[in-house]
């Protein structure tokens, strides 16, 4: 995928669901995965000449595992021009030696949002931006389905009162597949994820029951999403006039 392509459905996103205002300070939480570096580069990219103004702010919430490397990371920022600040913490250490969680996923990333949110609203971010593309919508969609029982997915926009802070996710009109011709175009420096329970989780199951269901029928997954977008869902019954 070229950048271009990239800018203009990120675009698309922002405007329909109108995530960016003019004087927002946006965190950008960079896990260090393809997902959170494409994301980086499509706001970096938009910021030059979107309409309305807005700031970046690049933060990592190291988990402690003690082999994630950020140098390639810190470059591209640089590259960027976005300041970039790494947040070390103990939490691999509290989850998997202190607590020996046997799920530990859920606890997990409620700590590393936690911690994402605090620095965010320390460096003076009204928003942060999180890397969910369209598949994520779908996954999420199905796991709401065959573990909760209910018809319902995280939405492009949430504001979070108790930290005055508003969720975005400007990638969720965008396909993983997307993604990865983007990573590999690009050449982005993605650190592999380190965590013991990375690739052995219930998303990783939906995942690829979904990429069956797919191939045995093809477009579902495009069918679904766009059950989200006319299902009133919490969240996306705010899309502006350019319905499709």
């Amino acid at each position: 995928m070229k950048y271009q392509k990239l800018l203009s459905i990120t675009r698309k996103a922002i405007d329909e669901f109108q995530l960016i205002e003019d004087g927002d300070r946006i965190a950008v939480g960079i896990s260090g995965g393809k997902d959170s570096l494409t994301l980086l580069y499509a706001l970096a990219g938009l910021r030059r000449f979107y309409p309305k103004k807005f700031e970046l702010e690049a933060i990592t919430v190291d988990m402690g595992f003690g082999d994630f490397h950020t140098e390639k990371i810190h470059e591209l920022c640089q590259e960027l021009q976005v300041p970039y600040t790494v947040v070390p913490t103990q939490i691999s250490q509290i989850i998997f030696q202190d607590r020996k969680e046997s799920n530990p996923c859920s606890l997990c990333a409620k700590m590393r949002k936690g911690a994402l949110n605090e620095v965010a609203k320390e460096h003076g971010c009204n928003k942060i931006a999180y890397a969910h593309h369209k598949d994520d919508v779908v996954e999420t969609l199905m796991l709401s389905l065959i573990y909760e029982g209910r018809f319902h997915t995280f939405s492009p926009r949430t504001y979070w009162d108790r930290m005055d802070l508003t969720l975005i996710r400007p990638l969720i009109f965008l396909d993983e597949a997307d993604v990865i011709g983007f990573q590999n175009k690009y050449q982005l420096p993605v650190e592999k994820s380190s965590c013991p329970a990375d690739g052995n989780t219930k998303r990783e199951y939906v995942k690829e029951l979904l990429c069956k269901l797919n191939h045995d029928n093809p477009g579902v997954k495009q069918r679904m999403f766009t059950a989200v977008l006319n299902g009133n869902l919490k969240g996306w019954s705010t899309r502006c006039s350019q319905k499709s």
